[in-house]
């Protein structure tokens, strides 16, 4: 049995779905790969749970319990004060250990330098490390040690597509289109049907569909990430203020509170009536599509003819589409749903099994 200790950086939805599907799967592991994922520690912004000789299934159980109720982590069993030093990995000894970065900020970065020069291995669903400077991209995915398929797509294996299928065999990647955000799908699903922006907003917001700040969304940079990491590994050396990004609210609302930004957006809700209206007039679909060529990675509202490859009828799914020497004139299409917890944990858990069993 190998036994491959593991540190989770972020206990969210996402990385609460990942302990689950850990312990659930344990047997299987076990008894088809002969491999045992041992936590050795489990890590928030507000502190961490740590034991140096593993924690037990049941501590790791009622701590996904208890956070999913709103409890600090700092304050359950085993938890102490965590100030988000790289030191934390020194409750794993030898080579045989993966990070695994479930958060949703650039604080981590540090923790996951570190553990490169560790050689530990390194699985990321967190976007903003591989969307920051070029140089910690370059830094962090200098090995294959280090696997993100779920920075783009959740599970779909959008990364890997490109990655081993595409640039490891030689195939040149002449141009790569997506719809890569599910809430922006289902914004623009729901503006088809004459509904309001505002509402729309309202409601995705509510049912946890959206950022905290929605903006994050509206404002197109989420997608504009798994764009610029997209362009990143075909080697284009970009930052993020290289991306052109097309907001779906006016720039000076950037400014706003959450609270007021939520009030004013229904002040643009006319104007989206007005251009669905025309899109379905001239028989066409609202979609918020990426764009990643030599010359150009953008983010932006795009108006699609009903035949183009990114839609599906009826689906709000989504798609990547990559336009390579061998697929000029198919693409290559990667589809499917792409958001919520449950299926990026999973995409995370392939990440780890399939990089401890290289181990």
């Amino acid at each position: 049995m190998k036994q491959i200790s593991t540190v989770q950086l972020g206990v969210g939805g996402v990385g609460r779905a990942l302990a689950r599907q850990i312990l659930t799967n344990r047997e299987r592991h076990a008894d088809q790969l002969g491999l045992w994922l041992q936590y050795r520690a489990i890590a928030d912004r507000d502190g961490a749970v740590i034991n140096t000789r593993g924690l037990a299934d049941e501590q790791i159980a009622k701590l996904v319990e208890a956070k999913a109720k709103g409890a600090r982590v700092r304050e359950l069993e085993g938890g102490q004060a965590w100030n988000g030093k790289p030191s934390l990995l020194d409750v794993c000894e030898g080579s045989s250990a993966i990070v695994i970065d479930v958060s949703a900020g650039e604080a981590t970065v540090t923790v996951l330098q570190e553990a490169r020069r560790r050689g530990f291995g390194i699985v990321l669903a967190n976007k903003l490390p591989l969307a920051g400077r070029y140089e910690i991209f370059r830094e962090l995915t200098s090995s294959r040690r280090v696997r993100f398929e779920t920075t783009v797509g959740a599970a779909l294996p959008v990364i890997s597509t490109l990655q081993s299928f595409l640039l490891d065999t030689g195939d040149t990647v002449r141009r790569i289109r997506g719809c890569v955000s599910g809430t922006l799908n289902m914004v623009c699903q729901r503006l088809e049907r004459a509904e309001k922006l505002s509402q729309i907003v309202r409601d995705a917001k509510a049912q946890g569909h959206t950022e905290p700040d929605p903006r994050e969304d509206l404002g197109g940079r989420d997608a504009a990430r798994k764009a610029l990491i997209l362009a990143r590994l075909l080697g284009y050396p970009l930052e993020f203020k290289d991306v052109e990004i097309e907001p779906l609210y006016p720039p000076e609302m950037d400014a706003l509170s959450v609270d007021e930004f939520m009030k004013r957006l229904s002040q643009h809700d006319q104007h989206f009536v007005e251009l669905a209206h025309k899109a379905k007039a001239q028989k066409r679909k609202l979609r918020y599509v990426i764009e990643v060529t030599q010359d150009r990675c953008r983010a932006h509202l795009e108006q699609l003819s009903l035949d183009d490859e990114l839609l599906r009828p009826g689906v709000a799914d989504s798609v990547v589409a990559f336009e390579t020497t061998r697929y000029r004139d198919s693409p290559l299409i990667v589809r499917g749903k792409g958001s919520g917890p449950e299926l990026t944990a999973s995409g995370v858990l392939a990440d780890i099994l399939l990089l401890a069993q290289a181990m």
